[in-house]
């Protein structure tokens, strides 16, 4: 409703503007049932808009095992990212770090006093899964492993991880060392979305190290979806006795990107079966749309007695929606406002709500603010236009 320009000259009344901004229907694939997935504990979520696809009790409390050297990653690229270290820095190998490597676990075969650097750490962390580079990479960037642990489970309460605990860098047998599949995933997107660019160490497939006192030893990945060619680029494997076997991984198809974590898988093979089964359910009866990218998309609003006719609008958040295919038909958009809007409008002023409908059903909304300012006309030109209004209907 505009309100009244001048009560004794003129009364308008402006209905609600609803402009319907689009219903896009690719060619619609019947949408399959949930999968049949075997592991104790699984989420498939979308990157993009964050919808949960798919969750076998995801608030299932697990040993992370190996996926818990996403965040010692994530702790090294904080500190990469605020040029606190770099990835030339050299760090000297402790004998707490050499003896991880003499105990049985996956390793990168670090020798004590070995000199290296801070990027051959990290490959050996992501890629060859070592648990002798996290110790090393712990001690180089906070004194101690104990330090290091802190700063991850300070970062883990920052992501909104509320079922994680760190005891240690690496993953290894510890029963205060536990989380969920949905905070692994919420983490997962955490990494993809701050780091894109360390992020490319988690899709390479193999890692030589030039070992001291021998020949090079080269390190395939355990992720095996890397090698499948459909797309996945990561993220992490793990195994513990007690927990059996675990992944997180993420496939990128164009566009979009799928995270999935699941633990409690019975082989290596049965994780990399039951992950591929996951991530291609999800590409298949899904699809997700870009409504808005945050401050760059712009929707064109009327305005009333303004310098301009039509001002800009943008959201303050990316906005993307994910719908299950066999719903397509039902998925519209519309930008609401009542309208047009009366000038002065202040530049960040609220005018309009972008309003997502699913089968009719409401499902979001998200506001939409003024790009620009925008003047009053003078008060001539606004009695004119107020009687042209009420004559032709065009304001």
């Amino acid at each position: 409703m505009i309100q009244i320009l001048k009560t004794w000259i003129l009364k308008l009344m402006i209905n609600s503007v609803k402009i319907f901004l689009f219903v896009f229907l690719s060619s619609i694939t019947v949408a399959k049932a949930a999968p049949d997935i075997n592991a104790r504990t699984a989420i498939l979520i979308d990157y993009q808009s964050g919808k949960v696809l798919f969750e076998l009790q995801p608030d299932h409390s697990i040993h992370p095992a190996s996926m818990t050297k996403i965040m010692t990653a994530i702790i090294a690229f904080d500190y990469l990212a605020k040029e606190i270290i770099s990835l030339d820095d050299m760090v000297t190998i402790s004998e707490k770090a050499w003896r991880m490597s003499q105990a049985g676990y996956s390793s990168m075969f670090i020798m004590v006093n070995d000199q290296i650097s801070i990027e051959n750490l990290l490959k050996g962390i992501i890629i060859a899964s070592g648990n002798d580079a996290c110790v090393a990479l712990a001690e180089g960037i906070a004194g101690t492993e104990e330090n290091f642990v802190s700063l991850m489970n300070e970062k883990a309460k920052e992501i909104g991880m509320t079922s994680t605990n760190f005891a240690n860098t690496s993953g290894i047998n510890n029963p205060y060392n536990y989380s969920t599949v949905r905070d692994i995933a919420l983490m997962s997107k955490y990494l993809i979305k701050n780091y894109p660019d360390y992020y490319e160490y988690f899709k390479e497939t193999e890692f030589t190290w030039d070992r001291t006192g021998g020949n090079p030893i080269t390190q395939s990945n355990r992720n095996s979806l890397l090698f499948k060619n459909i797309g996945v680029d990561g993220i992490k494997t793990g195994h513990l006795v007690v927990e059996e076997y675990s992944l997180a991984s993420s496939i990128k198809k164009k566009r979009r990107r799928l995270i999935a974590v699941g633990s409690g898988f019975k082989s290596t093979s049965s994780r990399t079966k039951e992950s591929r089964k996951l991530l291609t359910w999800g590409l298949t009866n899904t699809e997700t749309f870009e409504i808005s990218q945050k401050k760059k998309t712009l929707f064109q609003v009327k305005t009333w007695l303004g310098k301009e006719a039509l001002t800009n609008g943008y959201t303050k958040e990316d906005v993307y929606v994910t719908i299950n295919k066999k719903d397509l038909r039902g998925f519209d958009v519309f930008l609401e406002y009542s309208g047009p809007i009366k000038a002065p409008i202040s530049k960040d002023e609220k005018i309009a709500l972008i309003k997502i409908y699913n089968k009719k059903e409401l499902i979001k909304t998200v506001p939409v603010y003024a790009a620009d300012k925008v003047k009053k006309i003078n008060f001539f030109l606004s009695l004119l236009s107020s009687f042209n209004y009420m004559i032709w209907g065009d304001a």
